[in-house]
């Protein structure tokens, strides 16, 4: 479990954007948006950036939090991505 101190640096509900760096695969957004329909749904429209090489994709998001738990796992659940690398 991640012990983290948004509840100290956040008032909840808050929106947060989240910061998924990957592999640049066509599959990458569309598992990051699943991944978030299951935990926070909603309409999302997320913002892809491939990087200098191309090798990964940032994609950015901002989503609904309604508390740290909340937030901790949603960063837990976009880490177990295949594709993902880092989330921010």
């Amino acid at each position: 479990m991640m012990d983290t101190r948004f509840d100290e640096l956040l008032e909840f509900p808050t929106h947060q954007t989240f910061k998924v760096m990957g592999v640049a695969h066509e599959d990458l957004p569309d598992q990051v948006v699943a991944c978030l329909q299951e935990h926070a749904p909603g309409d999302y429209s997320p913002a892809v950036k491939p990087s200098s090489k191309g090798t990964y994709h940032s994609i950015s998001i901002s989503v609904r939090v309604t508390s740290k738990e909340h937030m901790e796992t949603i960063y837990e659940e976009l880490a177990k991505i295949e594709l993902v690398r880092v989330v921010l």
